[in-house]
């Protein structure tokens, strides 16, 4: 999306908070051009954006995106429309990213029964999962933040991976200077990639794509992409298909964890209900090709 972060930061300073001041001028900013909307209508409203890609198509942009340059994917579900709609940093980190794809069917369903907008759906899971076996070749350089040395090795192993490169942040890194400052480093470092998979939960990956963006130094694509490696991996068994396809994963990840995930799903999630009668979803079309 067009209103990125730029110009001079400290080596660990993340996405600044999104303050909404009053327009000053009649002329919308690139971002709410893209979108077909007006400043006014983005300050007086929240507005969630989510692009036009289904599996097999995003799988195909992904695809050619090359490494030339950087951009970064997120992969909204549930919570982060919460978060979307409750903290303006995470929608400045949002609204930074080149590609927004829907990753819940039961926040699809209650879109369309809420606002009567139709969401295509490309879950985080799915698309590692399709990368990785279809797209990534051997020798390219891929980089995985998160996730344990035996789930590298296995990831490894699977794919016939030759240029995998993985680092795993300690638990809590994003509030210490020196971890934030490792784990971009490391990122750069590594860069140019085919794939960054960035896998240390919400919103500390949305906050180092981010980063990475205002840093300059990166190039590749980087995925937001939650606890996919651990379905891949077999750390954490997913929803059988019916059960996805009937938009209940998230019941099922409730049953296999209740201790960690019932405050999310029963205490928290609810609050989705009054934020998109609120809210405003808008179906971003990607550009034809001529």
């Amino acid at each position: 999306m067009a209103e990125n972060v730029s110009g001079s930061q400290s080596t660990y300073s993340l996405a600044p908070a999104l303050r909404l001041p009053k327009v000053k001028s009649a002329a919308p900013s690139a971002y709410a051009q893209s979108l077909g909307l007006t400043d006014t209508v983005i300050l007086r409203e929240v507005v969630h954006v989510i692009d036009d890609f289904g599996l097999p198509e995003f799988t195909a942009v992904a695809s050619g995106f090359g490494s030339e340059r950087y951009g970064y994917v997120v992969t909204p579900n549930v919570d982060h429309l919460i978060r979307y709609y409750e903290d303006p940093t995470f929608r400045a980190q949002y609204r930074a990213a080149d590609f927004i794809l829907m990753d819940s069917r039961f926040a699809a369903r209650l879109v369309r029964l809420l606002k009567g907008v139709r969401l295509p759906i490309c879950t985080g899971s799915d698309l590692t999962a399709r990368l990785l076996a279809n797209v990534v070749q051997p020798a390219d350089r891929i980089v995985m933040i998160g996730g344990t040395d035996e789930q590298a090795q296995l990831i490894t192993a699977k794919y016939g991976l030759t240029n995998l490169r993985h680092h795993n942040p300690p638990m809590g890194f994003i509030k210490e200077p020196s971890a934030v400052e490792e784990c971009l480093s490391f990122i750069e470092n590594a860069s140019p990639f085919r794939f960054c998979f960035l896998a240390v939960g919400s919103p500390q990956q949305e906050a180092i794509a981010q980063a990475l963006r205002a840093r300059a130094t990166a190039r590749g694509l980087a995925l937001c992409i939650g606890a996919s490696l651990n379905f891949i991996t077999g750390h954490e068994k997913r929803a059988p298909l019916w059960m996805q396809k009937m938009a209940l994963e998230w019941l099922f990840r409730l049953l296999q964890n209740p201790k960690r995930l019932a405050r999310r799903y029963l205490v928290r999630g609810p609050r989705i209900f009054a934020h998109l009668r609120r809210s405003r979803v808008v179906l971003r079309k990607a550009p034809i090709a001529s």
